[in-house]
């Protein structure tokens, strides 16, 4: 999966249009399509968009990559509300 499928599948989840998502945030609808086809944008529209998508961006440790992707993999299955947060201490930060 890339980042455009994720981004997709997630606009999906929360039943937004490419047209509503880009109302949203504030970019025409055909700027946003151009993105989720792969487009090249700078990082404060990829900000815009995870914040439209109540997202977050994270660079995350190669080392920690498994421990993140099973907790994905685990939240697919289980549901998780989007409203919780499954991903404190997972980088061992504080809480």
């Amino acid at each position: 999966m890339s980042l455009y499928d994720d981004l997709a599948r997630r606009r999906r989840g929360l039943g937004f249009t490419q047209a509503r998502l880009a109302e949203r945030i504030g970019i025409t609808r055909q700027q946003y399509q151009r993105l989720e086809r792969g487009g090249n944008p700078r990082m404060d529209t990829l900000q815009l968009v995870a914040d439209g998508l109540n997202a977050r961006l994270v660079l995350v440790p190669l080392e920690k990559w498994y421990a993140v992707k099973a907790l994905l993999d685990e939240e697919g299955e289980a549901g998780t509300p989007l409203d919780e947060d499954p991903w404190q201490g997972l980088l061992g930060e504080e809480d």
